[in-house]
């Protein structure tokens, strides 16, 4: 095999670039307490010292557990940076949790403290920022680069090939595509040259110092890719199967492990491990300052309500929870008469004459919900989710939209991603509940910390008056 001129030395020193850059952000968390400490005139004395030390050893097994140091290569960056901030929020919150448990945190600045928990995720946000520029500067004049060739030309790997082309912070070079479809040999396809069958894969990679090999077939043409595979075993290319998930509507895809075999989740919460553990801390936060914020008004609610119409201040209403599991949901009542939500299926409507007259203003400014705050602390539900429909409702739909269901693999939610897009309010047709589904599942597929505190600055600053509620 002849000389490889694109390869570079990050692959073959991974292990000490990992080592390099757990040490630099050990040495970021001393050195900014540090230097924090000395900006506002205190003694870096002992418990300082103490305490950083400890922050290092936090750092160093907590950003391996959330695996910060495996290679970025082929990740975005933003990616990158959830996983950092992920890893640093555990840091903090284990300091806090043990600076109570010893009554200790009484020794320390909290503005000191406050700076170095905001500062610190910052400055390993632009170490990795500016390791990725010099890395794709270094790539540009063609070093540290990975060729590669793509066995499939079908729409799998054109989806893969589209994707590395605007991927190009990854360094690579798409030297060509292999298919067994006469009607694509010797075209080119996105700009990449159809090279031969996949038979012709082989000797390609050997002859032309090819780094990596992406199998993107289809799942039917199972014996193809093992026949390829077991070619290139006497290859030092690495060899990558893209699984041809598009055939499925995937929510909460990710690779998992079940008894030591690897596996793919078709259908899975996305509130696994210790993002499970960071939804309900956001969930005690943001229900704690909103029932603060709003307790005086729901006090004077309650005693709207008592004065102005008979029957309970409050409304319990069966709705499924997480797992489809039957819960009570509180809300102010708004109606004359509460039916029982289990066997009747009657949204209010427009003019419904159910409806009270305080309970319509309620309604339309979504304040008969306040009490579900209650709902978040005792655990049944989240501050943002999708909206928990009537149990009748759920029954209906289920059999009618396809993956309806799926919304329960999240805690029921008081604001959702569909509410802040205008899908509010009394689903009269079936296509508004498909609406409402498509944009609740879109949620759970794309879940993180910022696109809830997203969904919850919108529905705070854009009001939750909605035309759509009755």
């Amino acid at each position: 095999m002849g000389s490889k001129p694109y390869k570079g030395v990050m692959r073959k020193y991974h292990s000490l670039f990992s080592l390099g850059q757990r040490i630099l952000d050990a040495g970021l968390v001393f050195v900014l307490l540090y230097l924090i400490c000395i900006s506002y005139n205190l003694k870096f004395g002992r418990e300082y010292m103490l305490l950083g030390i400890f922050a290092i050893a936090l750092t160093w097994i907590v950003m391996g557990v959330v695996d910060a140091y495996r290679p970025w290569r082929g990740a975005s960056l933003w990616r990158e940076f959830q996983v950092l901030l992920l890893g640093w929020l555990l840091v903090a919150l284990t300091l806090l949790v043990l600076a109570w448990a010893t009554k200790s945190s009484e020794m320390f600045s909290r503005v000191v403290l406050g700076l170095w928990f905001v500062i610190t995720p910052l400055a390993f946000i632009l170490v990795r920022l500016l390791q990725r520029l010099f890395l794709r500067m270094l790539r540009k004049q063609g070093h540290n680069k990975r060729r590669v060739v793509v066995v499939g030309a079908g729409v799998l790997g054109q989806q893969l090939v589209d994707k590395m082309q605007q991927a190009d912070w990854m360094g690579v070079t798409i030297v060509g595509f292999f298919d067994d479809d006469t009607r694509k040999q010797g075209k080119d396809i996105l700009g990449i040259p159809v090279l031969g069958k996949a038979e012709a894969v082989h000797d390609f990679v050997n002859r032309e110092n090819i780094d990596q090999v992406y199998l993107a077939l289809p799942m039917r043409s199972e014996k193809r890719m093992r026949e390829v595979f077991d070619d290139l075993q006497d290859t030092t290319a690495s060899i990558y199967l893209i699984p041809d998930l598009f055939i499925f509507e995937l929510m909460g895809a990710r690779e998992h492990e079940v008894a030591g075999m690897p596996a793919f989740a078709l259908c899975e919460t996305p509130l696994t491990g210790p993002f499970g553990s960071i939804k309900r801390i956001e969930d005690i936060v943001l229900a704690t300052l909103s029932l603060m914020t709003f307790f005086p008004l729901m006090i004077v609610i309650a005693v709207l309500i008592k004065t102005t119409s008979k029957g309970p201040v409050l409304f319990k209403q069966t709705r499924y929870g997480l797992n489809g599991e039957k819960i009570k949901v509180y809300k102010f009542r708004s109606m004359m008469v509460c039916e029982n939500d289990d066997t009747v299926i009657q949204q209010a409507s427009r003019y419904d004459i159910r409806v009270t007259r305080l309970g319509l203003f309620l309604r339309r400014t979504s304040l008969d919900e306040l009490p579900q705050f209650i709902n978040v602390l005792q655990g049944r539900m989240s501050v943002v989710g999708p909206r928990p429909h009537a149990v009748a409702h759920n029954e209906q739909y289920r059999k009618l939209i396809k993956g309806y269901m799926w919304r329960h693999k999240v805690k029921p939610g008081i604001t959702g991603w569909a509410q802040i897009n205008g899908w509010r309010g009394e689903t009269d047709t079936i296509d508004k509940m498909k609406k409402r589904v498509e944009y609740d599942l879109e949620y759970i597929q794309h879940w993180s910390l910022w696109l809830d505190l997203k969904i919850f600055f919108f529905t705070m600053f854009k009001g939750f008056k909605s035309k759509n509620a009755y």
